[in-house]
């Protein structure tokens, strides 16, 4: 084995070593990811629309559309349009001030027209067209050879970031956007349809403040509804409270609705909504007084299948005042919305610095959707309404009253972006519910609801922690999860994804039960007994522990090591920890940060405010327990600063060694080239003092320059590799144990690759090299006669001189690769990591 050859199988070796784990881990965890290796150079994924019937989802990017066959993801490229700009549209956009990569066609509407078209919109440079796509060809129109394309002002944004939601109802384009260049002033239309029933919004700062538009839903009620009501169009978004006076802006969740049947009135509110209400969403857990004031998406469900009054909205929340991410879950009745649309009104006029009193509701009463009693009145249309009606809805937009709710679960440390549910089969008190809840870091998180009881299931890393969840879609027992840059389909139904004991009882309410004869999760059709289905599945898995009684977790640790001790709580009540008092703690949300000394060893409880049997009855439960304990010195547990230390002992000195015998083997050949090439006084020469003074022994690398900047202890989160000198408990809740060392070997804290280690090698590389230019004839003896005797006499002897050297090199150094091999087998961070803590439940 030559030193190269031994360089690069110990590079090969540290490679190996450190992406082995985490390739495992993300292998054992996704179905099917598509990235840029699918995708190619098309980016920017913002919408998603299904065809349930074929299962083609099609994906709104920048500059192109893309089909994928979500049956054959694996076999099957997609389907890609390109819809660019012109080069003189993006160079008039850039000359207004916009950059270049905002200058580009970001498709932001995708929705079916029920003629076997697709209605496709896209910002267009600042300038929002739209088109019309042929799903069964999957071909844009075109004219002449162009796209036919016409105006998108009012049913696109015109910047690719601005907040945006739009739904189709029979045909008609319904959307809340910007209006305008500027981005400064806000619209919900219904932008499509005969021109003269294209309508919007009155332009007052009472109707829209600051929006940002999140999302929307038709509900459609004529069907089968004996009063003859009409079909409504809600939408969700969060504005700046006028009703406030307070030092800073204040944003506050909205719901508004409109009428679909509405085409406003005859003089007042001409070609505006008549039936513009709007009611603010509250999310709060009353017993602690937080309030979650900012909406992020909205999933919208019927809980019984084809009846509209069942109809519930899901919103995911997080808070304007606190300084830590935040996420809250909260569900909203349809039929308590509507209780608060029909309820008082709120006057927003000021005299005097009171409230004034409240004018006098004129009948019939404003903005109230027509049906089959006003029909009968003679109000067959919108446009028939008095003017009094008319006024009093224009300037009395809000409502009083507030719809409210209690948080189902709260996440603190952790910012969700995107909801979808799936409801499962069961009687009105059993109803059990499963949200599937993607994060900012490219997670997708599983969270049970059954009754007041929340239990975390499964959280799963799916794409970098660069690319945040934007879109969720379930479909046949898969969730689809996109990110601007990849689409991940993943097992989303079925206790089969639930492989450990404990796992599946938590899931005892989504009618999973673990089988010890297969050693599996099974369904079945049995319903969970009365008490706490956990706590009574978790003891037919021979836990002793409980919901409310976890058995304390031992583990061994060393001084100066710091760990973060994890307490999950998904409700919003408080949690506190019982610990020796010791200043090297400190709390984040619900976990415990300890730096160990002598002094804080022991036991460590944490203790949160469940909910009781009712909401404002909290009950202490404990969600954690820890021992921790001074691990005994051993060989086969070395501390990680210890082992590597030791690890870049082995290979410094295996460097040195290989460095050693490469000047050895040079040496020689020198010595012997020199012996047969001059005579006796040519080292006494000037000449020969010149050259050995310039061709010095070459110095082996030393430790600073081989491992100053590697070696660093890399912490594994969400897939991706990131230096840090500490190790960290982390916690990862679908599967139990724990890890206190989850570490990889890095040689390059920038990349993890080990760029820095190859670069050192090839410098060694460098000694072996030199090796010719020590034994140069030309530089020696410019004589070829002599040159070539001298190979002649020489030759048979020095060959056989270089194969017992390098033979007793390569003997030598498979040794120490082989002892090297079985060091580095020894050491606890190459061994199997240890499993992760358990998913923790609550309930409120």
């Amino acid at each position: 084995m030559t030193v190269s050859g031994a360089m690069l199988s110990l590079f090969v070796l540290l490679v190996f070593l450190s992406a082995g784990s985490s390739a495992a881990t993300l292998s054992a965890r996704r179905d099917t990811i598509l990235g840029s290796e699918t995708f190619g150079d098309v980016a920017n994924f913002s919408t998603f629309l299904l065809d349930r019937s074929s299962g083609m989802l099609f994906l709104g990017a920048r500059d192109a559309i893309l089909a994928v066959d979500t049956k054959k993801l694996n076999e099957k490229k997609p389907l890609k349009i390109i819809w660019d700009v012109s080069d003189n549209k993006r160079k008039s956009c850039e000359g207004k001030g916009k950059t270049e990569g905002d200058c580009r066609n970001y498709i932001r509407l995708l929705e079916f027209l029920g003629d076997g078209r697709i209605y496709v919109c896209g910002t267009y440079a600042f300038d929002p067209q739209c088109a019309f796509l042929n799903a069964t060809t999957f071909t844009l129109e075109e004219v002449d050879g162009m796209v036919k394309m016409e105006s998108g002002k009012g049913k696109c944004p015109f910047e690719p970031s601005q907040h945006y939601t739009a739904i189709m109802a029979d045909g008609l384009l319904y959307t809340a956007a910007t209006s305008n260049f500027l981005g400064t002033l806000f619209d919900i239309s219904r932008a499509t349809g005969p021109e003269q029933e294209r309508i919007r919004i009155e332009r007052s700062i009472n109707w829209l403040s600051d929006p940002e538009f999140v999302s929307s839903a038709f509900i459609e009620q004529s069907a089968g509804n004996l009063t003859g009501d009409d079909d409504k169009i809600y939408f969700f978004f969060n504005e700046v409270a006028k009703e406030y006076d307070f030092y800073t802006k204040v944003k506050v969740p909205r719901v508004a609705r409109v009428c679909k049947s509405d085409v406003g009135g005859m003089k007042t509110l001409q070609r505006r909504w008549t039936t513009f209400l709007k009611a603010q969403l509250v999310c709060e857990d009353k017993p602690s007084g937080q309030r979650y004031n900012v909406l992020t998406d909205v999933f919208t469900m019927q809980h019984i299948p084809g009846d509209p009054s069942s109809t519930h909205f899901y919103g995911l929340f997080t808070s304007q005042w606190e300084q830590v991410d935040l996420s809250a879950v909260c569900v909203f009745s349809l039929s308590d919305i509507s209780k608060v649309l029909d309820g008082p009104f709120k006057e927003l006029k000021k005299s005097c610095d009171n409230w004034i009193n409240h004018e006098p509701i004129p009948s019939p009463r404003p903005g109230q959707c027509l049906n089959s009693a006003l029909k009968a009145e003679g109000f067959e249309s919108s446009l028939k309404l008095p003017d009094k009606v008319l006024t009093f809805v224009r300037d009395h937009p809000l409502m009083e009253n507030s719809v409210t709710a209690a948080p189902l679960l709260v996440r603190k440390g952790i910012s969700y972006t995107k909801l979808a549910v799936n409801l499962k089969d069961g009687s009105e008190e059993r109803r059990a519910a499963v949200l599937y809840l993607g994060t900012d870091r490219g997670e997708l998180h599983q969270v049970a609801v059954v009754g007041q009881n929340v239990t975390l299931l499964q959280e799963t890393p799916l794409f970098t922690s660069q690319e945040p969840v934007n879109n969720i879609l379930l479909h046949k027992g898969h969730a689809l999860v996109g990110s601007p840059l990849s689409l991940a389909r993943v097992q989303a139904e079925g206790c089969a994804l639930y492989r450990s004991c404990e796992v599946c009882a938590r899931a005892r309410g989504l009618g999973c039960v673990w089988s010890t004869k297969e050693e599996a999760c099974k369904q079945t059709t049995e319903e969970p007994g009365p008490g706490d289905v956990v706590d009574a599945a978790l003891k037919k898995c021979n836990v002793a522990e409980g919901r409310c009684n976890p058995s304390p977790q031992v583990l061994q640790v060393f001084r100066g090591l710091r760990l973060l001790l994890p307490c999950v709580q998904l409700s919003p009540r408080p949690c506190s920890w019982e610990y020796p008092l010791h200043r090297h703690t400190r709390q984040h949300n619900s976990d415990l940060e300890v730096v160990v000394t002598d002094d804080n060893l022991g036991n460590y409880v944490c203790t949160c405010q469940e909910g009781g049997p009712a909401i404002r009855d909290p009950t202490p439960c404990r969600r954690a327990a820890y021992y921790l304990t001074l691990e005994a010195p051993s060989v086969e547990k070395v501390s990680t600063s210890e082992g590597r230390h030791i690890l870049a002992l082995y290979i410094f000195a295996i460097l040195l060694v290989l460095s050693f015998v490469a000047v050895i083997i040079c040496f020689v050949k020198r010595r012997c080239g020199i012996a047969r090439n001059l005579p006796d006084n040519s080292l006494s020469s000037g000449k020969g003092r010149d050259l050995l003074g310039s061709s010095a022994t070459p110095q082996s690398p030393s430790s600073s320059s081989l491992f100053s900047d590697g070696f660093r202890m890399a912490e594994k989160r969400n897939g991706t590799a990131t230096s840090t000198t500490t190790t960290t408990l982390l916690s990862n809740h679908g599967n139990g144990g724990h890890s206190y060392s989850d570490t990889l070997i890095s040689s390059n804290s920038s990349n993890g690759h080990g760029n820095s280690l190859y670069a050192n090698c090839n410098t060694s590389g460098s000694v072996r090299r030199l090796g010719p230019e020590f034994l140069s004839p030309d530089m020696l003896d410019r004589r070829t006669g002599e040159r070539d005797r001298v190979r002649s006499e020489g030759g048979e002897r020095e060959s056989q001189e270089a194969e017992e050297v390098e033979e007793g090199l390569r003997d030598g150094l498979g040794e120490g690769m082989k002892r090297l091999e079985e060091e580095i087998s020894s050491f606890t961070m190459f061994k199997s990591p240890a499993p992760l803590a358990r998913c923790e439940e609550s309930s409120i």
